[in-house]
């Protein structure tokens, strides 16, 4: 299932929900940060909206994992048949995400490996939602 709780119930950290050791990627399609052209993209961020504030691609959509199964047909039209690259924070959430969307046949979703941290770590742009504030990956 979608979502970010944990076992029991509650809601998980984004410190934690996504941490790559926690999540079996065992056939998720994966691409790392350097082979994505954005413009060529649908970059569909996962991340929780204090996350997304705090930094986040330029050309990235935003819908937190537990908002994806209720606007699952808004991003099938956003996609108009281009690939859809799932990022969060490390890669966690998005493998979950696209084990999801690829079994529903929503779109034709591939993770981004290692996610926000690795597409800061390769000097990829950076926005926030904080003119006061510059941008970064919590």
């Amino acid at each position: 299932m979608v979502g970010t709780a944990a076992d029991d119930g509650s809601r998980a950290s984004h410190g934690t929900a996504c941490d790559d050791e926690i999540v079996n990627h065992s056939g998720v399609p994966t691409v790392p940060v350097e082979e994505i052209q954005a413009d060529d993209v649908v970059l569909l961020d996962v991340r929780e909206p204090d996350e997304w504030a705090a930094g986040h691609a330029p050309s990235a959509v935003h819908i937190p994992l537990a908002d994806l199964p209720a606007r699952a047909s808004e991003l099938a039209e956003l996609a108009d048949d281009r690939p859809v690259h799932v990022i969060c924070r490390t890669g966690g959430r998005s493998a979950r995400a696209v084990a999801w969307l690829n079994a529903a046949g929503v779109v034709d979703a591939v993770n981004v490996a290692g996610g926000m941290k690795s597409w800061q770590a390769q000097g990829r742009p950076l926005v926030g939602d904080h003119a006061d504030v510059p941008p970064e990956v919590l």
